[in-house]
């Protein structure tokens, strides 16, 4: 595939919250899947970081986007540009004279519709691909964390994203048993901010909320080497006058609880449809936590608490898929579970 290759090969993991873009081997985008339009024109004026900077901050003349929901495309117009916005990325970094066609393998969640399949393949057609192959993202998890998942033998993957939560197992090249639930990251998010204004009375906005996850999310109200509180600026909702509210992990972890309650009960759900023989595997070889979700304190634990087998959490939880992509982009022959 050298400069005067006219096929160039991309793997997308398209993410509610994120996008991975791999070429060649290396991960060449990883932007928040954000798009700025103006409102008069719908010309796309900023996409991914850039979007999110703006994201909450904008006047009457530009709205952000975000045009995944619930990890399906929710705004076909959005979807489009925010691929061809990140592709014209990748051509910068990697120098392309003309624009090639495109041979692309998508993420797609693995409790897709038709529709929602067909959004996907229309917009990355859309946006310059000319090969559109898709791939189960539980599935392109299990590779990317280094699973055989051609094997005789069952392993069981937890991908908690930002707007669905993929649970699966895999054998033979093929998910046995799968669970997907529209409960993840960004539900995480929404139960912080409701906390905060029903019990500091203080209004946050998502980017506030989604940092008080990442600094101070639990899933446990003991840990072991606990963070430090983290202190929320934010008007008073009777007064309007400027709040300073210091936050804790134990706060966090019980306005959390109910999602989490869901995740544990969508992975015994799993685990009851899943025939004995994998079941046994799936005890031996323990559950495999990818995703941005899996980043979150003491959830590992927690469900092998409570589920009584043991949890790992994958090496770089946040770019599992998009590995797993990368990996099937390069064996699109050998892989049969890829959808044309």
């Amino acid at each position: 595939m050298g400069l005067f290759s006219f096929t160039q090969e991309i793997a997308i993991d398209l993410g509610t919250a994120n996008t991975i873009i791999i070429h060649n081997d290396k991960i060449v985008v990883d932007e928040p899947s954000v798009v700025a339009l103006d409102k008069r024109t719908d010309r796309l004026l900023a996409v991914g970081e850039k979007a999110r900077q703006m994201h909450g901050k904008t006047h009457e003349n530009i709205r952000t986007i975000r045009p995944l929901r619930d990890g399906v495309i929710a705004d076909f117009y959005a979807a489009e540009q925010m691929i061809r916005g990140m592709v014209k990325m990748v051509s910068s970094k990697s120098r392309w004279f003309a624009p090639p066609s495109l041979r692309m393998v998508v993420c797609i969640p693995s409790g897709s519709t038709e529709v929602e399949i067909r959004a996907v393949r229309d917009s990355s057609e859309h946006a310059g691909g000319r090969d559109v192959y898709m791939i189960y993202e539980p599935m392109a998890a299990a590779i990317g964390i280094g699973l055989d998942v051609e094997a005789p033998e069952g392993n069981m993957i937890v991908d908690i994203g930002g707007g669905s939560t993929e649970i699966a197992v895999i054998s033979l090249g093929g998910i046995v048993s799968n669970k997907s639930i529209r409960i993840a990251g960004d539900d995480l998010t929404a139960d912080i901010q409701e906390y905060m204004r029903r019990q500091h009375n203080v209004k946050v906005g998502e980017r506030t909320a989604e940092l008080i996850k990442i600094n101070v999310g639990s899933a446990l109200t003991e840990l072991d080497n606990a963070p430090e509180d983290y202190i929320v600026h934010g008007p008073n909702q009777m007064t309007a006058l400027p709040m300073e509210v210091p936050v804790s992990y134990q706060e966090v972890a019980h306005c959390i609880e109910k999602s989490i309650s869901k995740i544990e009960a969508a992975v015994l759900s799993a685990l009851e449809q899943t025939p004995p023989e994998l079941y046994a595997d799936v005890v031996r070889n323990g559950i495999y936590l990818a995703g941005g979700g899996a980043l979150l304190r003491g959830l590992d634990k927690r469900l092998t608490d409570k589920i009584g087998i043991p949890f790992h959490i994958a090496e770089d939880p946040l770019h599992a898929v998009a590995k797993g992509t990368g990996v099937a982009l390069k064996n699109i022959s050998r892989f049969s579970f890829l959808i044309r």
